[in-house]
């Protein structure tokens, strides 16, 4: 189930979106035409500056007129336009893909100071929840999110992802099994600079979205990978983890397994998993995060879903099979298996 794909080139080389359009294309059998998508990290260099926020109208009616209203009572609306798009007849129920490069400048949120981050994270959750015909589905700086509900090729087709050059590629087919087929509901998920593809299913879902939401987050995607990315944010922004800690908090190690730990790695583990513990997630799975400075990888602590990675140079591949490497990179040095739940880290040399 799922296709998942991911691709750093750590020297910061770019490459265009043919080579992951036709990686993900080749895992057809993985998923069921009803939910695609494409991240790409360094594509706005141009707006690098600017928070590149990614929006799905139903109409250019009163929602836009709502989320416009929003943006300049936060900040400035430095640029807008509809993202750029050929129509596929594959593509169901379209809605109109719009972006826009916003600056932030207020920075009080109910009467507390507030960073650049907070004050788009709180713009997000406000149009997501309260404005109907308006999702935000993207929101970080120099980074897009392209999705929709068909199948890879159409969705790569709409959004001529060719057009695009990245250092960091994510890519998804979805087998939905448990949430609605929608637009918004396709991989990848985002939130400012995290951006998200799962393969499998968080059996955790509840008890991870009652912790998020204790952070003022807000779960409007009707789907349970959306929390990775608050997660993610939580735990690397809000409290400063590196992207090892994350991963041994979100999949830490059994308790048996600590318990036969040297006295000191034993004490950190279960520090971890006392302080962490409605962020653990339970569930087959298998994970790839786009962050600002690289990706992170990971399975579940049985390791219940495939997950390939390969490396040629600068470059480091992961995803659901072998072949889908193989077809970006004929020339791929190095494959191999990661271990159940062990972080893999791509980062810029």
């Amino acid at each position: 189930m799922c296709g998942i794909i991911g691709f750093i080139d750590r020297a910061k080389s770019r490459m265009d979106g043919s080579g992951i359009k036709a990686a993900l294309s080749l895992m057809n059998e993985r998923g069921s035409g009803e939910g695609a998508g494409y991240a790409a990290y360094g594509i706005y260099p141009e707006y690098a500056d600017y928070y590149a926020l990614h929006v799905f109208f139903d109409n250019m009616g009163e929602a836009k007129k709502k989320v416009d209203e929003i943006l300049q009572l936060w900040g400035e609306i430095v640029h807008q336009e509809e993202i750029p798009n050929t129509p596929q007849p594959g593509l169901k129920k379209v809605h109109i893909p719009w972006r826009y490069f916003f600056k932030p400048s207020q920075n009080l949120i109910a009467g507390r100071m507030a960073s650049e981050n907070d004050v788009v994270m709180h713009i997000v959750m406000e149009v997501n929840e309260k404005i109907n015909g308006a999702t935000i589905f993207s929101s970080g700086k120099n980074m897009g999110v392209f999705k929709a509900s068909g199948w890879p090729e159409d969705v790569a087709n709409f959004y001529r992802i060719e057009d695009y050059k990245g250092y960091i590629w994510l890519a998804h087919h979805r087998y939905p099994t448990n949430s609605p087929e929608w637009w918004g509901g396709a991989h990848p998920f985002n939130l400012l600079n995290w951006s998200v593809v799962h393969n499998g299913e968080i059996t955790s879902y509840g008890t991870n979205k009652r912790y998020v939401e204790g952070y003022g987050y807000k779960c409007t995607a009707l789907t349970d990978t959306e929390v990775i990315a608050y997660l993610f944010d939580i735990l690397g922004r809000q409290h400063g983890l590196s992207h090892e800690m994350i991963v041994r908090a979100l999949v830490p190690p059994f308790w048996d397994d600590i318990d036969r730990m040297p006295e000191k790695e034993a004490m950190l583990n279960k520090a971890i998993r006392l302080t962490y513990g409605p962020a653990l997630m339970n569930g087959p799975f298998s994970i790839v995060v786009g962050t600002d400075d690289g990706i992170v990888v990971f399975t579940d602590r049985i390791k219940l879903r495939p997950l390939v990675v390969g490396e040629n140079g600068s470059k480091l591949y992961v995803s659901s099979e072998e072949a889908a490497i193989r077809t970006m990179d004929p020339e791929v040095k190095s494959i191999y298996t990661p271990r159940a739940g062990e972080p893999i880290i791509g980062r810029f040399i």
